[in-house]
Order: C-alpha cells, then structure tokens, then sequence
C-alpha cells in the first residue's frame, strides 16, 4: 500500500545542502483564480523520496481506522489524512504543496475506494495551516486543514464531520510525549501495492517498529524486522499509530522502497502538538469534542 503521492530528495545527515538543491527538481502547479493558495510539489526519479506506498502489508478490517481520511482531487485519491477534530484533519504539508486546496475533496468513513459506500462523509478545505514546511528538506513536513461542507450534502454544510461508528476523532499525543525505540507501531493508507503495481483499493495496514538510529530529530522512523516491508512511493499523509496515539505522518523515505537498510521517515506529531491545539481552540468554534491533543496545563497558544 503506497503512503506517498510524489518523489523527493531529502536533506540526509552528512549531505550537503547545496548538493541536495542541484539534485532536487521542483514542478510548481500554479493556479491562476483570485488569491488561492500557490504551493510547490517536489518531484524527482531518483534517491530518497516522499513516503509511499506500503510493501508487504494486509488489507484492514472494514471501518477498524475510523479516523483515517483520504484526500481526494477529480475523484481520484492522492493522500491520506487523519481526522483530528469533527472539523480538522491532519496531513503531510507535501501533500498540498502546489495544489489549488479548494479542489481538493476530505473523504471520512471510506474503505473501498473502488465502490460507492453509503459510510462516506465527504467535505471541502476551508483553511490550511502550516508550520515552517520546507519544502526541499521536508522539514516540518505536517498540515493542517479545517473543514466545511460539500453542496449537495446539507447535513454537513456546518462543516463538522458527524461522528460514529466508521467515523471517529484519532488521539494524538501531548507536546512533545513521543514515542521511544523499539516500540511497536501500525502504519495504513491507500495506494500501490508495490513498485509498478495498482495502487490499492481497500485500506491496507502494515506493522512496524520505531528506530532511532538514522532518524532525524523531528521525525519517527520505522523499519520491518527481518523482512523487505515498508511504505514507498503512492500517497502520504496517513497515520503513524503507536499504543493508540497518532505519533507520525507518512513523511518521506531513502533508498528505494522496503529497503531493509534505511527507516522509513514520519513528521513527530509530538513536536506540533501545543500547535496543533492551538488551532482547534482558535478556529474550531463550539461543535466539536474535547481538543486533540489534550490542553497541557499551564500553556496557551
């Protein structure tokens, strides 16, 4: 299953920055109407990437990730996303880098992309928050994006998402309460079963274990013990979950798909939690359930 929609070079420890800039190509999409949100998406056919697809894992059970989200453009999907508050979602900001956010389509309660399933709720962009995104680094590689209504579907014109059982709000950690070595994660999405394969209809879901070594800082890393497993190139921006909390976002990766040799890279929700607060407290208005993550004592915005 694919957690990555495009290909990226990625700033590495011990790779100068320069060199990574002559490396790296970069496509702008730009939109034309009024001031909508110009944004770059990196793209390259060679080295480390955007995260992708996941090798090696297994379909899930129906609606067992309500809070998994797939971004949608002309009815195709591109990314994932996670379903943070009834009206927010959070995901990679490489995602959106480049796209015009009002053409892009937020899907709650889907499984099988391939049908047409009576559990969907679907919902347009209204606002998108970013953080320092870097665009050639990946650096801060998470975004934020507030909800509103689809026409055609007036019970959700308020924009909230209507919460049960195939749509539910994910957990996320406290600032900066990570996750530590060795500890054993789930990683889904949507997207290619493998190099030069389909991508996937049904959510597909793959365990993995936290490693540091290799790891930048901001991010979690994970490999696949004793076996070739691991995201790759398709669509990013879904879920890292880790005793229940959603601790990562599909990131980037280096050296090829399931290497074996290189972790596989997520943006720290950790880092961005007290931001990510800030944001549902400020906007979220009265109609949606307790902040994610929980309000740390003594902090504001």
């Amino acid at each position: 299953m694919c957690l990555a929609c495009m290909r990226s070079w990625v700033q590495t420890p011990g790779l100068p920055f320069k060199k990574e800039r002559e490396r790296l190509e970069i496509k702008t999409r730009r939109e034309t109407r009024g001031s909508e949100k110009k944004i770059q998406v990196p793209t390259m056919t060679l080295g480390p990437a955007l995260a992708s697809e996941i090798v090696g894992g297994q379909p899930a059970r129906p609606h067992a990730w309500p809070f998994m989200v797939s971004l949608q453009r002309r009815g195709g999907h591109f990314c994932g996303a996670t379903l943070i508050s009834r009206n927010f979602v959070l995901s990679a900001a490489h995602c959106l880098n480049g796209l015009n956010f009002r053409l892009v389509r937020v899907v709650l309660g889907a499984h099988n992309l391939g049908r047409r399933e009576l559990t969907r709720q679907t919902f347009r962009v209204r606002r998108v928050f970013e953080n320092g995104f870097d665009p050639l680094s990946l650096q801060n590689d998470i975004v934020v994006l507030q909800v509103r209504g689809s026409w055609g579907q007036p019970w959700q014109l308020n924009g909230a998402a209507t919460l049960n059982a195939n749509v539910q709000v994910a957990q996320l950690p406290a600032q900066d309460q990570g996750v530590g070595d060795g500890v054993q994660c789930l990683a889904m999405g949507w997207g290619q079963l493998g190099t030069d394969q389909p991508a996937a209809r049904v959510l597909q879901q793959l365990n993995v274990t936290v490693v540091t070594a290799l790891c930048r800082p901001a991010n979690v890393c994970t490999l696949v013990p004793r076996r070739r497993a691991g995201i790759c190139f398709g669509d990013s921006g879904g879920p890292l979950v880790c005793n229940g909390l959603v601790q990562g976002i599909d990131s980037f990766i280096r050296g090829g798909c399931a290497s074996g040799l290189f972790p596989d890279s997520f943006a720290s929700v950790a880092t961005f939690a007290d931001w990510i607060n800030s944001i549902i407290r400020r906007y979220g208005g009265s109609d949606h359930p307790p902040l994610h993550p929980r309000n740390p004592v003594g902090r504001t915005p």
